[in-house]
Formats: structure tokens, C-alpha cells, sequence
């Protein structure tokens, strides 16, 4: 889900190492009382798939985020970051880290795909505008292709960072914000060489309720196709569970093409004129394919 149009659906990727999974059970949205001067942070996960690798392991180890405690105005800022402080000049005296719960631990990413999500860290910060989140990773990062395990090589270190411009998390409920990382393993695996690979996040993020999303069926299920859901300034990739359901989640307003890449002998399919609304689900319903 690629879209350059809404530079509010985007994160940069602007630091070193790799992206990492909180597999756990979904939050439900806890509605419980926040303290004064805390805020209640929820960080979902999410896949944008490649059909190139059976699995995609992640090791994780640590979730924080960078919290501007003079600035609790959550507008979106374009300045850089050590400039922001919402007019302030405090600098650094107003950024604080804080650390979010996860279960450390090793787990496939491309099981979180077709509208498949999972809490990747939450928990209690200070009050005020999240400028950035820092993911670490442990050293057990590897990838499967063709039943066959290779190891998954980190740049320049073991962590990452994802800036941020102040607005993107949702205010679901008093005190209570949550985000989604959408992270295409597809645009983030770098082959170097036969046996060697390479991490190079590539993540967006987004809210549910400001994106639209596209499901349906492929029958049948068994053609091992690739769905792509795309226009002119936007693009969407899943690959159908073996009962053919598939989704994806993200997308601006529009009108968009679904085009079938399918597999096992069967013919390609595209559908024109998807239209796409934002907070809404559209339906393209079964999509038989043809030998």
C-alpha cells in the first residue's frame, strides 16, 4: 500500500536495522481510565506480502517511543524534528523516551496479511506528541524460501527508527491513541546474492478509519495468485489464504483496478472500476478464475 498522494498515511524510514513483530492477541480497545499526564499508546502490525518466501522471521526485542512533552497539540508538524517543540525553544529538555510492553520473541511476518493484524507494543507514556518510534531487534532474524532457512542480514545495527510528523495516531477514546504499521516484506527483503539476504524497512502508517480497504475471493483457492489493487498514484499487494480470501487495507479514496496475477494454469483477471472510500469496505465479491 504505496501511496505518495497522503503524506499523512506515510512514515520515513530513517534509521538502521530491521523491523520487528509483537505477536500477541489483539488489543480490544481498553477503555479504561488514563492518569493525568499519561496517554495510553496501542501499535498495531500488519503485512504488505511477496509470494518470493515461504516465512519471514523477525526477532524482536524492545519498543520505545520519542515523546515531546511541550507539545501536546498532536498537529502535524514538517520541521525537523529537533526543532520542534511547538514554539517553545525548550529542545531536548521537552523530549522524553519511554518504553512500550511487548513479549519478546521470533515470529512470521507474512502471517499478518490479508486485513490480519497484531498488537506489536503498548502501554502507558507521557502526555504529549509521539515524534518517533525506535524498534531493536535481537540477532535471530532469518527467511524461507523453498523449505530452505536463510539468515537475514541487519544494516548498520540492530534497530530502527521510524520518524514521525505528530498526527498520525487515532484518539479512539479519552487518552486512548492507536496506530498501524503496514510493513511490505516484498519492498523490504533485498536479495545480495544466491543465499544471501538483507533487511531494508520499508513501512506506512495508517488508521483504519481515515483508509479504505478491498476484499474478496479468488476461486479457486488453490491457484496460488497475487491480487494487486492499484491506480495511478496508489498500490496494494496480497496473496489469497488456500480458501482464496483475501484483503487490503490502507488505501486512499478512489477508483481502482483489481487485476488477478494468477498461477497454476489458470488466466489472469482484472476488474476495473473498484471504488474505494475512506472508512469503508468494499466487496469485490468472487473472482472465478479460467484455465
Amino acid at each position: 500500500m504505496k501511496s505518495m498522494r497522503n503524506l499523512f498515511k506515510y512514515v520515513m524510514i530513517v534509521a538502521t536495522g530491521a523491523i520487528v513483530l509483537y505477536a500477541c492477541s489483539k488489543d480490544k480497545s481498553d477503555n479504561s481510565t488514563v492518569p493525568e499526564g499519561k496517554q495510553s499508546l496501542s501499535l498495531y502490525l500488519t503485512d504488505g506480502p511477496t509470494d518470493f518466501f515461504d516465512k519471514v522471521n523477525i526477532d524482536i526485542q524492545s519498543v520505545k517511543v520519542l515523546v515531546d512533552t511541550c507539545d501536546k497539540s498532536r498537529k502535524r508538524h514538517d520541521d525537523d524534528d529537533d526543532n520542534q517543540g511547538n514554539g517553545n525553544n525548550n529542545g531536548d529538555k521537552c523530549k522524553v523516551w519511554d518504553s512500550l510492553a511487548i513479549t519478546p520473541g521470533v515470529y512470521d511476518l507474512l502471517s499478518l496479511r490479508n486485513g490480519i493484524d497484531t498488537l506489536l507494543a503498548g502501554g502507558m507514556v507521557k502526555d504529549g506528541t509521539i515524534r518517533k518510534i525506535v524498534i531493536t531487534l535481537g540477532t535471530k532474524n532469518s527467511i524461507v524460501k523453498d523449505s530452505v532457512n536463510y539468515p537475514l542480514s541487519l544494516l548498520n545495527g540492530q534497530t530502527i527508527t521510524i520518524k514521525l510528523y505528530g498526527h498520525e495516531w487515532e484518539n479512539f477514546s479519552s487518552g486512548h491513541y492507536r496506530l498501524w504499521l503496514d510493513f511490505d516484506c516484498g519492498r523490504s527483503i533485498v536479495r545480495l546474492r544466491d543465499g544471501r539476504f538483507t533487511l531494508q524497512p520499508f513501512i506506512k502508517a495508517f488508521i483504519i478509519k481515515e483508509s479504505g480497504s478491498v476484499k474478496g475471493v479468488i476461486k479457486p483457492g488453490n491457484s496460488k495468485s497475487i491480487v494487486t489493487v492499484y491506480n495511478a498514484t496508489d498500490t496494494a499487494y496480497a496473496l489469497p489464504w488456500v480458501d482464496g480470501q483475501w484483503k487490503v487495507r490502507g488505501l486512499n479514496s478512489g477508483t481502482y483496478s483489481v487485476y488477478v496475477n494468477a498461477g497454476s494454469g489458470y488466466q489472469d483477471t482484472t476488474i476495473n472500476n473498484v471504488s474505494v472510500t475512506v472508512g469503508k469496505e468494499t466487496n469485490v465479491g468472487t473472482i472465478t478464475l479460467h484455465k
